[in-house]
């Protein structure tokens, strides 16, 4: 739901201009040096980004979910890379703490995550728990008034540079699936936490990723979010507006793709003539071009029904599962319709065929996204 559009139109073009004029010309920047230039950072601070879907009266912009899609196709337009350092602070960073946080934990930490001084993180993810998220081993055993954690978390995104760290931790290891999980805000330089190396990654170089170990870790118990027990529920909740935003990105960076494949293909010459009037060519572009729209459309649909307050579980999956299946076949063809030039790193094609690879992974795999659709498709039977 739009709640004023003109001013949602001069904060789209505010968006599209940085994206344009500052991201674009430093992807390769980013790309070889793996770390964000500090200036563009502080930019984006400035700019407001990492607060878009924070409340307002914590200093964010309280996006609603189809102004949040409409942002995350323009930050899709460049290196998804820049878009992480300040996804996990709109996102799975701080949302669990805008559903179910207390009023002083939303005082303390959201402020702090809308002007991007701190940076949050979501640690879910272990060496033996991924798609099989209720079966997480880290464990949260209450000790007066602090819980002690023991356990690692894999693949944390921006867990490098993160000044807090949501964790989900086992607090009743006598039930083994999702009820026994809870959802603690862990802040860095408590002890008992120490990070892994850097993880070396196919793709989004500068989109930092590690393991982060808690020995013995002591946390206050005023840290938990909600009740024992609810925090992998809020988790899915989480998880179904950040599958909603990375199509949105998925969108961005086809539309990226495309317009990148669209100018190679009408000023490269083949035959005596542009490729681009080739009607093989053609195809590829227009079968491009057709999915991306269709995944807009879906994306910003779904959106539209969130803001109505509808369950969208399993269009939510829908979107994530089409949006970020399409993307890749758009990278694809994006490289095909470069020829040899695709593969080369002197084209952002060849950057963005890597990088996509990972959405179909993140937020929940395809394979995830189908057993939800199918799973409520038979529930809503039953």
């Amino acid at each position: 739901m739009i709640r004023d559009q003109e001013t949602l139109n001069q904060l789209i073009d505010v968006v599209a201009r940085f994206v344009r004029e500052r991201l674009v010309p430093a992807e390769n920047q980013l790309a070889e040096e793996a770390r964000l230039p500090a200036d563009i950072l502080q930019e984006m601070k400035d700019l407001g980004l990492f607060g878009l879907t924070i409340p307002e009266e914590y200093g964010g912009l309280g996006l609603t979910m189809e102004e949040e899609i409409l942002v995350a196709i323009e930050l899709g337009r460049t290196s998804p890379a820049f878009r992480s350092i300040l996804g996990t602070n709109n996102g799975i960073g701080s949302a669990a703490i805008v559903f179910s946080g207390t009023t002083a934990q939303k005082q303390k930490y959201l402020p702090k995550y809308a002007s991007g001084e701190w940076i949050s993180c979501f640690c879910l993810t272990e060496p033996e728990a991924g798609s099989d998220a209720a079966a997480l081993k880290t464990t949260a055993r209450r000790e007066g008034d602090f819980y002690i954690l023991n356990g690692t978390k894999r693949y944390i995104t921006n867990a490098p540079v993160a000044d807090t760290f949501n964790v989900m931790a086992r607090t009743n290891p006598d039930i083994k699936g999702a009820r026994g999980i809870s959802s603690f805000i862990v802040e860095k330089g408590t002890p008992g936490i120490s990070l892994g190396a850097i993880d070396k990654k196919m793709g989004q170089s500068g989109s930092l990723t590690c393991d982060v170990i808690f020995e013995d870790c002591a946390v206050p118990a005023e840290n938990i979010i909600g009740e024992e027990g609810e925090g992998f529920i809020t988790a899915m909740k989480v998880l179904d507006r950040g599958r909603l935003h990375i199509s949105g990105v998925s969108v961005g960076v086809a539309e990226r793709l495309i317009a990148d494949a669209l100018d190679y293909a009408i000023a490269r010459k083949q035959f005596g003539k542009p490729i681009a009037e080739q009607q093989l060519i053609q195809a590829m572009l227009a079968d491009s071009q057709t999915e991306t729209y269709a995944a807009k459309c879906m994306t910003l649909e779904t959106a539209r029904k969130r803001d109505n307050g509808d369950n969208i579980s399993t269009e939510s999956s829908a979107c994530k599962l089409f949006a970020t299946e399409m993307v890749g076949r758009v990278a694809d063809r994006a490289v095909q319709i470069h020829g040899g030039a695709g593969y080369m790193a002197e084209y952002a094609v060849e950057r963005f065929y890597r990088d996509v690879r990972l959405f179909r992974l993140y937020e929940g795999t395809s394979q995830i996204q189908q057993i939800i659709i199918a799973r409520n498709m038979i529930k809503g039977a039953s």
